[in-house]
């Protein structure tokens, strides 16, 4: 019998440029480890399991269904050092303490209290939820959350061990990367990297994520003129809905 998935969940932050600026928004993501069991060596947005202090956290705080944006907030926190879905005094400074401390083991509330800080749960908006169906070591049940990045500049730290990377980058430059065999992704990342890749701004893939359903994808192998494929549901942003077997396990 499969184990049952565990519940996780991610956050794509999304920046915009300067409204004076010609450059393109850009997400942030890390590079996991090589020495990683999941997504080793990949590109992902910051991510992980949603764990029983999210889930008391949430109860505490009077909202016991949205444990995994809790979960979103604090890895990001843990595996960037940027600070999103927060209200209170943020900077970069801080985001490098609360990341040192949750590495250390401190508890997340506590240093919400410690640092004034409030959860700003209305700010995570519900973008897809993907669970793989293929036999893997560790199968998740993610839900992706999209949220606008902080104001001010915040360059992100990657935590050690975990991560060997982290920036901002555009959706189409990643893509490119992808493509050229510089990047590696997992095929739940490139395709919500090609679905973010068609938006200009923030405002757009925000609209995007609230325009369709996030019931749960769950891609499956099908024939398609003689070629095997992993398919997911048309109809749900996606621009690819289908890419070779051969390929799709890690591109």
């Amino acid at each position: 019998m499969d184990e049952p998935a565990i519940p996780a969940a991610t956050l794509v932050v999304w920046r915009d440029p300067p409204a004076t600026s010609a450059e393109a928004p850009s997400i942030l993501v890390v590079e996991r480890s090589a020495r990683m069991a999941f997504a080793a060596g990949a590109i992902v947005f910051p991510g992980g399991r949603v764990d029983e202090a999210d889930r008391q956290l949430a109860a505490e705080i009077g909202a016991p269904g949205d444990a995994a944006k809790i979960t979103a907030i604090r890895e990001t926190i843990e595996e960037s050092g940027v600070i999103a879905g927060m209200t209170g005094s943020t900077e970069p400074s801080l985001g490098l303490i609360l990341q040192q401390s949750l590495i250390a083991g401190a508890p997340f509330g506590d240093l919400l209290a410690t640092h004034k800080l409030t959860i700003d749960l209305a700010a995570l908006t519900p973008f897809a939820r993907w669970i793989p169906a293929f036999k893997q070591p560790r199968k998740f049940d993610t839900i992706f959350f999209i949220i606008r990045a902080p104001e001010g500049d915040w360059p992100p730290h990657p935590q050690p061990g975990e991560c060997v990377a982290a920036e901002w980058v555009s959706p189409a430059a990643l893509l490119d990367r992808i493509a050229a065999g510089t990047a590696s992704a997992i095929f739940p990342t490139k395709r919500n990297v090609e679905r973010l890749a068609q938006h200009a701004s923030f405002a757009a893939a925000l609209a995007d994520a609230r325009a369709h359903s996030i019931d749960t994808i769950v891609p499956w192998v099908a024939e398609l003129d003689g070629e095997r494929r992993i398919c997911i549901p048309e109809g749900r942003g996606y621009p690819v809905t289908s890419e070779p077997l051969s390929s799709a396990i890690r591109a």
